[in-house]
């Protein structure tokens, strides 16, 4: 009797071995592709992510290459101040003290403008008149110019979407914006006759 539990209990013993080893082997199988998905996955991500790198560090040298330098403000000083830059029907004035004076023959009559002029630290001049003439005049108005240099050659635009061009060469050439500036104060007598007929009562 005794033997034959034990038998019983021997043979009950290893058949529950043998079916869990052939489920735990099921399971295996079936979770065989598990791996090479996995494998597959891994492989794509770190072609992913080389071929990635190279378009980053690209971006990053041309940013690199043609960085946006400005002149500083004190550099704008030493181009502006004490100087008159002359337009087609007029010019305008720039005071040591940051005072601004303009003036312009106008379509019907002569007009003049006065007010302040800035710079700033980042690369750009700034115009405030308020305009005055016969028939109109105008509360103070700005208008601002950017600056930047390229390859040792400074380009202005006006703001705030302006075409770049040439301001002023390393070495001077005619073709540049600033050789319609003058050193000294050259325009003051037109722009006074200006003043003095608009301001005149008829």
């Amino acid at each position: 009797m005794c033997t034959r539990i034990g038998t019983t209990a021997e043979a009950t013993s290893a058949s529950e071995r043998s079916r869990l080893e052939l489920s735990r082997a099921d399971r295996l199988a079936r979770g065989g592709w598990l791996v090479p998905l996995l494998v597959a996955c891994g492989q794509l991500a770190f072609s992913g992510a080389a071929g990635a790198a190279p378009a980053k560090t690209g971006a990053a040298v041309e940013a690199a290459a043609k960085p946006d330098i400005a002149p500083t403000a004190f550099e704008l000083q030493l181009l502006y101040a004490d100087r008159t830059w002359n337009w087609k029907n007029g010019a305008a004035y720039f005071g040591m003290d940051r005072r601004l004076h303009a003036w312009t023959k106008g379509e019907d009559s002569p007009a003049v403008g006065e007010g302040r002029w800035l710079v700033t630290e980042k690369g750009k001049m700034c115009m405030e008149l308020a305009w005055r003439s016969k028939t109109y005049s105008t509360k103070p108005q700005r208008t601002c110019y950017s600056h930047r240099v390229d390859k040792g050659n400074i380009e202005q635009r006006k703001d705030p979407d302006g075409t770049w061009y040439d301001f002023k060469h390393a070495k001077d050439d005619p073709a540049d914006e600033h050789q319609k500036f003058e050193a000294g104060n050259t325009k003051g007598a037109q722009f006074e006759a200006a003043r003095k007929l608009i301001d005149t009562k008829s």
